[in-house]
């Protein structure tokens, strides 16, 4: 027979009291609402690893033999990769120089071949050899078949520039070239000579342009005073520039010679300082002759 349903009713009661709780516990809770915090679990996969790394690292270098072998064994590999044949330069090439600056530069940029390109700085050859003088700019790279190629561009001279008892070679920038030892080295380039000479190159240039017809004659420009130049001409003979407006002075003084022959004259200078009034100054014959026809054409006037 089944129980009464009394007895069923309190089973089922007792069953129900009896079963466990499903909602988790307060600590289970917590810890499962911080495993959802982003900070934390980015700690967990982190950070807990980076300072377990971090604690175990400075341990083993806290011995002077462990640092000793890491640091030995990065400068060998280092020693393998950098001397591998691909990596070695074994000449050096200079184009675009002379010969006496292909000299200067192997003498200031000594080289041990071969040599790894690791050991090379190109930028601080690349300024030790600009700073010579002669070279304007250059450029380095290396080459395929370990080849430093080394191309200058080096400073042409325009004028020489005596300076006291020396001859310089200056560019049109004014900016030294090397010595010149004697001036039939150069007879091609003019001369130009005085104090602060080379900082008016270019000014110098026109002027000998503009004086192209007196090319045979000329002897070169003088800077006077560091403010203006003056050409001169053989047989002592001087045209006197002004300070502003050289190249327009000097092409007028060549309209009146092309004019009435003016330089072909007993004329010792040709002074056009003051634009508005040119002066001529005879040699010193000319002066002798004129006074003396002066003082002949007075006699016959007193008579």
């Amino acid at each position: 027979m089944s129980a009464p349903p009394r007895r069923q009713a309190n089973q089922q009661a007792n069953q129900q009291v009896n079963r466990p709780d499903p909602a988790p516990s307060r600590l289970k809770y917590r810890l499962e609402r911080l495993m959802l915090t982003p900070m934390f679990r980015l700690a967990l996969r982190v950070g807990i690893p980076a300072v377990i790394g971090f604690g175990a690292a400075s341990w083993y270098f806290s011995y002077e033999e462990h640092r000793t072998q890491v640091v030995d064994t990065i400068a060998h590999i280092r020693t393998q990769i950098e001397t591998r044949p691909e990596f070695m330069v074994n000449l050096m090439a200079i184009d675009g120089a002379s010969a006496g600056v292909s000299e200067d530069i192997r003498e200031i940029v000594p080289l041990d071949f071969p040599i790894s390109s690791f050991d090379l700085d190109l930028d601080h050859m690349r300024a030790t050899i600009t700073g010579l003088d002669a070279v304007k700019s250059a450029e380095l790279r290396i080459r395929q078949g370990g080849v430093l190629q080394i191309d200058v561009t080096e400073r042409v001279p325009v004028a020489l520039w005596r300076n006291g008892g020396a001859l310089e070679l200056l560019d049109v920038e004014g900016v030294h070239v090397g010595p010149a030892t004697r001036r039939s080295d150069r007879p091609n380039l003019p001369v130009i000579a005085g104090n602060g000479a080379d900082e008016h190159v270019a000014e110098a240039m026109a002027l000998i342009r503009a004086a192209a017809p007196l090319t045979d004659r000329m002897r070169g420009l003088v800077r006077m005073g560091e403010r203006r130049w003056d050409v001169v001409l053989d047989r002592g003979q001087r045209i006197m520039l002004p300070e502003t407006g050289a190249v327009r002075a000097l092409e007028r003084a060549l309209a009146m010679d092309a004019a009435v022959d003016m330089l072909g004259r007993e004329i010792a200078a040709v002074d056009l300082r003051l634009p508005r009034r040119p002066t001529l100054r005879l040699a010193g014959e000319a002066v002798e002759q004129y006074w003396r026809i002066k003082a002949l054409e007075t006699g016959e006037q007193q008579q």
